[in-house]
């Protein structure tokens, strides 16, 4: 299984970016593990990623929650494609990972995010989870 650079979690509870840094450091999945518990937090990574990538490295891969306050994972996803985060040479692959058990969020997910989020997962982030995603894509 093949090492990514760089994971960015988005998630605005502290003790899931705790639990899943743990779970992807334990594969070891990536080089660098990244948080932020913002969606807006998110794009400001995201634009620091072009101008100074030693520092802040784009990311292979983000783990993305729905249900955050002020912007979603669905506005951040929006203003991102709007900044144009995802038509890199090097694309960032988006995986959903929610506590949401509204259906109508993996529909919205498939019809309208269907470029950008190429799974759709409940958390807890798993090692079995991380090896299937892991192995699919990269």
């Amino acid at each position: 299984m093949k090492m990514v650079n760089c994971i960015l979690l988005i998630d605005d509870n502290v003790h899931d970016n705790f639990i899943h840094t743990r779970t992807i450091n334990k594969i070891p999945a990536a080089k660098q593990v990244k948080t932020v518990t913002t969606g807006e937090e998110a794009l400001e990574y995201l634009r620091f990623s072009r101008e100074q990538p030693e520092q802040y490295p784009v990311p292979n891969l983000i783990f993305l929650d729905i249900n955050m306050p002020g912007m979603n994972g669905f506005d951040f996803l929006e203003r991102a494609r709007q900044e144009q985060f995802f038509n890199n040479d090097e694309p960032i692959l988006v995986v959903m990972l929610t506590s949401s058990l509204n259906s109508d969020d993996e529909k919205r997910a498939n019809e309208q995010f269907s470029r950008e989020i190429k799974e759709f997962k409940n958390k807890p982030l798993t090692t079995e989870m991380l090896t299937d995603i892991l192995g699919t894509y990269f």
